[in-house]
C-alpha cells in the first residue's frame, strides 16, 4: 500500500485555515493513491503557545468538530489520516495524535514524553499508554516528536504488533541528528516501518527544520525531505515485511530475530521510578 507524509507550514491559532490546508492535502494524497496520510504535530492548532489559557480556545475534544470534518473527508476518499492536535479533556489539555478513517475516529494517542518547549511545558502527561490501532489492513502505532528519543515507546508498539509507527513532530533546530539517524534506528531495531512528519515555517521565533522521513523495517530510507519547504512524501510499504521478524541471512548460520532475542527479565531497571523532576514541572 502507499502511505504519505505532509510536511506543511502551520499557523498558530488559525484552526479553520489549518484544517482547510489539511483537507486539501488529504484530497491530493488520496488522489495519488495514499491509503494513509500523516500530518505534523499540532497541525490543527499550532504549537508555541505560552500558557494553557492561551491554548485552550484552540484545543478540541475527540471526537469533535475538527476530527468530524477530517472524518467526512476520509469517508469521501476512503482513506485514513493521522493528525496532530491539542485535545481538551475537562480541565486538561493533551498534545495528541488522532487516527481518523472513513468511520470517524479510530484511536487517539496522548504524548507521554514532554520536553521543556512550546505548549508541552504546560500540557498534561499522556495517560493512554501505547496502543496499536487498525487502519484497514495496516496495524499502526502512534508516538509524537520527543517520544522518538525514548526507544521504549517504539518497542512497546512493536511488541504489540505494529506494522508502522507514525511520529507527527515539530522538530526545531537541534533535532537534525534525530531526523537523520534515530528514525531509521527505530525501524531496524523493531523491524517496522516508521514515518516521521515534521512541520516547516517559523512560529514565535522557532524555525522548524523539516527533514521528514519514511524508513523501512531493514532501516533503509524510503523517502525524505532535505529542507524546510512544504513537501509531500510518498512510499510503498508491505505490512508483511514488518510482520516477518525472523530474518535468515545465512541458513543455519546467521539468523536475526529482534523480538525473540529480547531478554526482558534483565531490563527491570528500565521500569524503576527515577525520582527526577522534569524541567519546569512541580
Amino acid at each position: 500500500m502507499k502511505i504519505a507524509g505532509v510536511q506543511m507550514d502551520v499557523r498558530i491559532g488559525e484552526v479553520d485555515q489549518n484544517l482547510d490546508a489539511i483537507i486539501g492535502y488529504l484530497q491530493e494524497t488520496a488522489g495519488n493513491g495514499a491509503a494513509l496520510t500523516v500530518f505534523p504535530e499540532c497541525a490543527i492548532s499550532g504549537y508555541c503557545f505560552e500558557s494553557l489559557d492561551e491554548a485552550r480556545p484552540f484545543a478540541q475534544s475527540v471526537p469533535g468538530p475538527a476530527t468530524k470534518r477530517i472524518g467526512q473527508t476520509c469517508a469521501e476518499l476512503n482513506c485514513h489520516a493521522i493528525v496532530g492536535m491539542l485535545e481538551s479533556v475537562g480541565n486538561d489539555i493533551f498534545n495528541a495524535a488522532v487516527l481518523i478513517g472513513p468511520d470517524g475516529v479510530v484511536g487517539t494517542y496522548r504524548k507521554v514524553h514532554l520536553p521543556f518547549l512550546g505548549i508541552d511545558m504546560h500540557t498534561t502527561f499522556g495517560d493512554c499508554g501505547f496502543e496499536v490501532f487498525e487502519a484497514g489492513d495496516l496495524k499502526v502505532g502512534m508516538t509524537i516528536c520527543y517520544d522518538a528519543s525514548f526507544p521504549e515507546a517504539s518497542r512497546s508498539l512493536a511488541i504489540q504488533g505494529a506494522d508502522l509507527i507514525a511520529l507527527p513532530t515539530n522538530w526545531p533546530p537541534g533535532s537534525e541528528a534525530t531526523a537523520e539517524y534515530v528514525i531509521n534506528a527505530r525501524s531496524i531495531e523493531n523491524g517496522v516501518y516508521f514515518i516521521a512528519v515534521n512541520r516547516v515555517g517559523t512560529e514565535r521565533g522557532f524555525e522548524f527544520i523539516g527533514m521528514s522521513r519514511i524508513s523501512a523495517p531493514n532501516g533503509e530510507t524510503l523517502a525524505f525531505a532535505n529542507g524546510t519547504d512544504e513537501e509531500i512524501l510518498y512510499a510503498e510499504i508491505d505490512p508483511e515485511k514488518a510482520r516477518r521478524k525472523r530474518i535468515v541471512r545465512v541458513p543455519d548460520k546467521h539468523v536475526i530475530d529482534r523480538m525473540a532475542d529480547r531478554r526482558p527479565e534483565t531490563y527491570a531497571v528500565l521500569t524503576e521510578p527515577h525520582g527526577l523532576k522534569p524541567p519546569g514541572r512541580d
